[in-house]
């Protein structure tokens, strides 16, 4: 809340104040800078290079409604209406999960595991803002990508993502999972589905309680999202195929249990850059 009796009239001022109502934030300044720069229509260098420019009543008014909002816990993502990912500008909203750094590790794989491929088909089952089929499909336009969503309303906004950047190997269908794939295979299926246990009380607390609880909630132990997708991922996959799954830093050794459970070999997961174990992969031959 703007500070009573207190003219904040200059650039300065206003980040100072809201630097202070954001202070239990480990990015309080770096938040301020980035939606004082969204209403200003400038970027964060503007903030250095102007500290002592004046802000229009109006422009800081709108500031002080969207610091009020992020000292509630509202994600700057959905503030601004954006989140680079793979250096993709990406479009988001309230209806998909705001990408995070350690899915870039999906991507990675996945590029690795298909340089072999000439033009491979990959499903992305749950794409939400489209994020990791865009950036596939960036880096490999010979790929042709599937990406589904339960959520229409995520699948609009993954399409509006697609245009934006001129990316036209990518279809977007909705789907429960495999449900409207028929008989189609693959040569990588790949997901980042909801893992989070539905009694874990993250769901309900800041920032989790922002996203959609759909794209997070994983039911009982954050693993019946991930057992149907390995479960129906054989009725869909080519010989010698590839599944990739994301998943909790705890979840590991449950996940490669599962694989191999439905036939998977040469399974193994990855470690993210923390070292906590995140994406499992296995082999159907």
């Amino acid at each position: 809340m703007k500070p009573h009796g207190v003219q904040l009239n200059t650039v300065a001022d206003l980040l100072g104040a809201a630097t202070a109502e954001l202070q239990e934030l480990d990015t309080a300044r770096l938040d301020a800078e980035v939606l004082l720069g969204m209403v200003l229509e400038v970027g964060r260098e503007y903030c250095y290079a102007h500290a002592e420019a004046q802000v229009p009543a109006a422009a800081a008014a709108d500031f002080w409604r969207l610091i009020t909002r992020r000292r509630d816990g509202f994600p700057v993502a959905y503030l601004t209406g954006r989140r680079e990912f793979w250096s993709l500008d990406l479009t988001v909203n309230q209806f998909t999960l705001i990408p995070r750094p350690e899915t870039e590790q999906l991507v990675e794989v996945t590029l690795d595991l298909t340089r072999p491929h000439h033009a491979p088909e990959l499903l992305e089952l749950g794409t939400g803002s489209g994020a990791v089929s865009l950036a596939l499909a960036r880096e490999r336009p010979d790929a042709r990508i599937t990406a589904t969503d339960l959520c229409r309303h995520a699948l609009d906004l993954a399409q509006h993502n697609a245009v934006r950047f001129g990316i036209g190997n990518v279809s977007f269908m909705v789907s429960d999972w495999y449900a409207a794939l028929g008989a189609r295979r693959f040569d990588v299926i790949l997901s980042n589905p909801p893992y989070v246990d539905e009694q874990c009380p993250a769901l309900w607390q800041t920032p989790l309680r922002h996203e959609p609880r759909l794209a997070l909630d994983g039911g009982r132990g954050g693993l019946e999202g991930v057992s149907r997708i390995i479960a129906g991922a054989r009725r869909h996959l080519r010989a010698d195929a590839y599944l990739l799954l994301e998943h909790g830093f705890d979840q590991g050794e449950s996940v490669r249990r599962l694989l191999r459970q439905q036939g998977f070999t040469e399974v193994e997961t990855r470690l993210d850059a923390g070292g906590q174990e995140r994406i499992s992969s296995g082999r159907w031959q």
